[in-house]
C-alpha cells in the first residue's frame, strides 16, 4: 500500500517536472496558453448534449500540443482514468433516465440516454486532458502568476499556488504515517482500524500545519513578498499571437459549423 500512494505522489509531481522541458509548445508565454485552453473549454462545454460527431474534430487540438510539447500520452491516459470513475458515475444513469429513441443502426435502437452519456464522455475527456496538458506544458506556478499578469487579485493567485503546495506538504506527510503504521502493524497486514484512522487523521492535520508554517518561516526568510517569481522569462510576441488566434479562430469555426457533415460531403463530391 505505501508503494501504491508514493507512486501516486511521484505521478502528480511528475506534471510540474513535465513543465521543465524545452519545446516550442513549453516557450510559449503562458498567457496565450491560458486563454487559448479557456477558449478551448467553452467551445467543447457548449454543445448540446447529444452532440458526439461535431466534438470529434477537437480531439485535434489535444493531439497537436502533446507533439509539439513532447508529453508521455500514457501517463497523461493513466490521469484521466483516475478521475474517470466520477464522470462516470455522474453519467451512467443517463441511459435509464432518458429512453427515447433517437438514432437506428440497423436493427438497434439508440436512445438520448447512451448519446448523453458519450458526448459527457467526450467533453470530460477533452476539458481534463486540455487541463493536464496545460499543467504539464506551463506549471502550475507559471499558471498562477499568468493569472496574475491578466489582471487576477495577487491574493487569489497566491493562495491559488499556496493551496496547490500545501496539497504536496499534506500528501508526503501522509504518505509518511502510513509507511510507520505498516512497520509496526506486522500481523494486520497494513490494514488501519477506524479509532487509529481517527487518531491518525487528527495527527496529520497537527503535523502538516506545523509543517506549512515551518515553510511559511522559510519563504519569509528568503525574502518572499507575494510575488510569484519563475526562473523562465517569457514574452508575448507574434508566436503567442498566432497560436492564440489561430486556435481559437479555429475552436469558433468548429464550434459554428459542422465541420464532419462538411468533411463528408466534400468526400461525396469528390468520390463522383
Amino acid at each position: 500500500m505505501p508503494a501504491k500512494i508514493d507512486r501516486a505522489f511521484y505521478d502528480i509531481g511528475h506534471l510540474d517536472s513535465l513543465a521543465e522541458a524545452d519545446t516550442p509548445l513549453h516557450r510559449l508565454d503562458p498567457r496565450a496558453k491560458l486563454l487559448t485552453t479557456a477558449v478551448f473549454i467553452v467551445s467543447v462545454v457548449s454543445f448540446g448534449k447529444y452532440e458526439i460527431a461535431r466534438l470529434l474534430p477537437f480531439f485535434l487540438y489535444p493531439a497537436v500540443l502533446i507533439g509539439l510539447g513532447d508529453l508521455p500520452l500514457g501517463f497523461l491516459l493513466r490521469k484521466l482514468l483516475i478521475v474517470s470513475p466520477f464522470i462516470l458515475f455522474v453519467g451512467i444513469f443517463n441511459p435509464w433516465l432518458d429512453r427515447t429513441v433517437l438514432l437506428q443502426l440497423g436493427t438497434l435502437d439508440i436512445t438520448g440516454g447512451w448519446l448523453s452519456f458519450i458526448s459527457l464522455l467526450l467533453r470530460f475527456i477533452l476539458t481534463v486532458g486540455a487541463g493536464l496538458i496545460l499543467v504539464a506544458s506551463t506549471g502550475f506556478t507559471t499558471i498562477c502568476m499568468a493569472l496574475e499578469k491578466m489582471g487576477a487579485p495577487r491574493i487569489f493567485a497566491v493562495q491559488l499556488l499556496l493551496l496547490y503546495r500545501y496539497l504536496f506538504i499534506l500528501i508526503g506527510e501522509a504518505i509518511r504515517m502510513i509507511r510507520a503504521h505498516s512497520l509496526r502493524s506486522f500481523s494486520r497486514k497494513g490494514s488501519i482500524s477506524f479509532r487509529v484512522f481517527v487518531q491518525m487523521l487528527g495527527n496529520l492535520l497537527l503535523r502538516s500545519i506545523d509543517r506549512a508554517q515551518r515553510i511559511h518561516m522559510a519563504m519569509l526568510s528568503r525574502a518572499f513578498t507575494g510575488k510569484i517569481r519563475v526562473i523562465r522569462q517569457f514574452r508575448f510576441g507574434y508566436q503567442e499571437v498566432l497560436f492564440l488566434t489561430g486556435f481559437s479562430g479555429l475552436f469558433i469555426i468548429l464550434r459554428a459549423t459542422d465541420a464532419v457533415d462538411l468533411l463528408g460531403r466534400l468526400v461525396l463530391e469528390i468520390s463522383r
